[in-house]
């Protein structure tokens, strides 16, 4: 359920917001969709793995709390993070 680490590169290039940028609440936003959209197709097959779903509830909520802090201290980005993932509306 992990991602690759060729797609992680991939997503913290698309993501980052300067050269070095590997941490910015925009590829945390970014990382925890792409193991959020793997873990939502690895549960749709296996139904009863009630740990993973656990752990999916958990990492939904930590993006939840990225996103919140990012609309408050820049809306700008978090209007183009949101657009670019197709996130909410």
């Amino acid at each position: 359920m992990a991602i690759a680490l060729e797609r992680r590169k991939q997503v913290v290039q698309d993501y980052r917001t300067h050269e070095t940028d590997t941490g910015s609440p925009e590829v945390q936003i970014a990382m925890l969709t792409e193991t959020i959209n793997a873990l939502s197709e690895h549960l749709r097959e296996h139904v009863k793995d009630h740990h993973s779903r656990r752990g999916l509830i958990a990492m939904v909520g930590r993006r939840n709390r990225l996103l919140r802090y990012l609309s408050q201290t820049d809306r700008e980005s978090y209007q183009g993070v949101i657009s670019r993932l197709g996130l909410r509306k």
